[in-house]
């Protein structure tokens, strides 16, 4: 992960970071239904957080996404959230710790399974929307996920948002945890992400993401919608896939970040 660099030169902060971790939400389709191109995105990034029957996806989904991840050599992931396909699981919903418990364990056990017919292995989780939000600023919320993890794999590491509830209970329990940042995500000045029905919640311009993820590199700094910026650490950069603008978003971040003299590796090992 990064260490807290923000008042090095540009020059030493560059030379410190060396390899940095692209991920991306894909698989999130459902039956006929697809979302994203998967196939394009598979091309550019190095982990992939497959979506595993709550928010997206199904079966055939799942096997055809992780046989993709396999012939790109990416590090998979599960990616779990609220029972939710109705609203893409972006609506924060009132179970409980227990309950949570059990529908992360349904669900990345789901995929860990498809995995397995697929020929390849779930490495890491990362929480979608709502409930990733919801882990965030609750502590409970976030170790009833962990609860489930550690459950079925202790070896699973967690991938969660830079400075959140999730990361510090993770760390406290001694679960693997790389922190991550958002390229197409709006930050506020506490470093949590702005909600998306908020003005500045999305960011659209390939240009404007680019050049806001390398200043972010470049000093540890990210910039925020007041005209600010907030102090984050990340081992991975996320690209969401289920944009118009995915696809060139990720091209144009990788090069920007190879041009630089970075490395773009999975943060953990691929199957």
């Amino acid at each position: 992960m990064f260490p807290a660099l923000a008042k090095l030169t540009v020059a030493a902060r560059l030379a410190e970071v060396r390899t940095i971790d692209l991920n991306a939400d894909l698989g999130e389709g459902y039956g006929p239904w697809s979302m994203g191109d998967d196939a394009a995105m598979l091309g550019i990034v190095s982990s992939a957080n497959i979506a595993c029957g709550g928010h997206a996806s199904d079966p055939e989904t799942m096997f055809a996404t992780l046989r993709l991840a396999k012939a790109n050599n990416i590090a998979i992931g599960a990616h779990p959230s609220y029972p939710d396909k109705e609203g893409f699981g972006r609506r924060r919903l009132p179970f409980t710790t227990s309950e949570i418990e059990r529908f992360i364990a349904a669900q990345v056990g789901a995929l860990m399974a498809i995995a397995a017919l697929a020929g390849t292995s779930v490495r890491y989780v990362k929480v979608h929307g709502a409930l990733a939000n919801a882990a965030a600023e609750d502590a409970n919320v976030a170790g009833a996920i962990l609860n489930a993890i550690v459950a079925i794999d202790k070896n699973l590491a967690l991938l969660a948002i830079s400075g959140t509830q999730q990361e510090k209970v993770a760390r406290a329990r001694n679960v693997q945890v790389i922190s991550e940042v958002y390229a197409d995500r709006g930050y506020a000045d506490d470093g949590n992400l702005v909600a998306r029905s908020l003005p500045g919640a999305l960011i659209d311009d390939v240009d404007v993401a680019t050049e806001r993820l390398l200043r972010f590199v470049e000093t540890g700094m990210m910039p925020t919608v007041s005209g600010g910026s907030v102090a984050l650490d990340a081992g991975s950069i996320c690209i969401h896939g289920d944009s118009a603008h995915a696809v060139s978003m990720a091209a144009h971040i990788k090069t920007a970040l190879l041009a630089r003299g970075l490395s773009i590796a999975p943060f953990v090992s691929h199957a």
